[in-house]
């Protein structure tokens, strides 16, 4: 059964109330919806498969969205020159939607089921600037991080502009938001074997070109009645605000601190930036 298409022609009709003016705290307290704009992260939300409310689309770009739309998304069409009036055109060039935020996983869906699998995760404490964390999110999904983990003061991944510098990767890449960093980080370590590393500046810490996974490719086999087969080759990246850089009680938390060398007096680069390089090594050998 193909979508219900309703056509709208103003844009005070009350069924376009999410894609108006309101605010994205607004839209979250209104049954957890956000806003998607533009073709690529409207499809990337579609092939998510996570509940989308509606969409808004200009008449001529329809056929843009054919065979994607599920018959429980009702799709609003109007003309192209009353969609284009929505706040943000440049962004969303004529087709927009309304999604419903999917439920916080656990940090267990963070990980690989076969603990043999290499798992890389990006830990972010504190980013609460929302271009950087989608850009974060953009580059955690290219490199093949198995997921990310927000601290609690981080700004909030589903916020519109995040949505749109992440391109869409953020309907793919798990994300959780804890409720309690310092104990989920503990549990990381502790239970599921991930060895914990501060991204820093700092002169002393270990050169990232020496830097190593724990454990290699290789997973030893379990010893009879041993409950840890060995270390396992998981590792979670903290990465700090640029500003202010990682904060001191989650560097103590880190097995290691691993720094960028740079010259010419620079002292620091943009988080995500840094994010790309750091992932860049630390991926290298890893199948994505």
């Amino acid at each position: 059964m193909p979508p219900r298409i309703e056509p709208v022609h103003d844009l005070a009709d009350p069924r376009l109330e999410p894609y108006r003016n309101l605010r994205d705290r607004e839209l979250a307290q209104r049954g957890g919806r956000f806003l998607a704009e533009g073709e690529i992260v409207v499809k990337r939300l579609l092939a998510g498969g996570g509940p989308v409310e509606s969409i808004l689309v200009a008449e001529n770009k329809l056929e843009r969205l054919a065979g994607l739309v599920p018959d429980t998304t009702v799709i609003y069409a109007g003309p192209e020159e009353l969609v284009n009036g929505v706040i943000g055109f440049k962004f969303h060039s004529g087709i927009m939607a309304c999604g419903v935020r999917p439920a916080n996983p656990s940090l267990e869906a963070l990980l690989p089921r076969d603990p043999a699998t290499p798992a890389t995760l990006v830990v972010c404490p504190q980013i609460l600037n929302h271009d950087n964390l989608g850009q974060l999110i953009r580059i955690a999904a290219a490199f093949g991080a198995d997921g990310m983990l927000l601290g609690e003061r981080c700004c909030d991944p589903y916020w519109r502009r995040c949505v749109r510098v992440s391109m869409g990767t953020i309907f793919s890449l798990p994300i959780v938001r804890s409720e309690d960093l310092r104990r989920d980080l503990e549990e990381l370590r502790g239970r599921w074997g991930v060895r914990l590393i501060a991204t820093v500046t700092d002169a002393d810490a270990l050169p990232l070109e020496r830097a190593e996974r724990p454990g290699g490719n290789t997973y030893p086999p379990a010893k009879p009645g041993a409950e840890t087969p060995g270390e396992l080759d998981r590792v979670g990246l903290l990465l700090g605000p640029e500003d202010q850089g990682l904060d001191r009680q989650w560097v103590a938390l880190c097995d290691d601190r691993v720094t960028i060398r740079m010259g010419r007096g620079t002292d620091s680069l943009n988080v995500a930036v840094a994010a790309a390089v750091f992932l860049h090594h630390f991926m290298a050998n890893i199948p994505r």
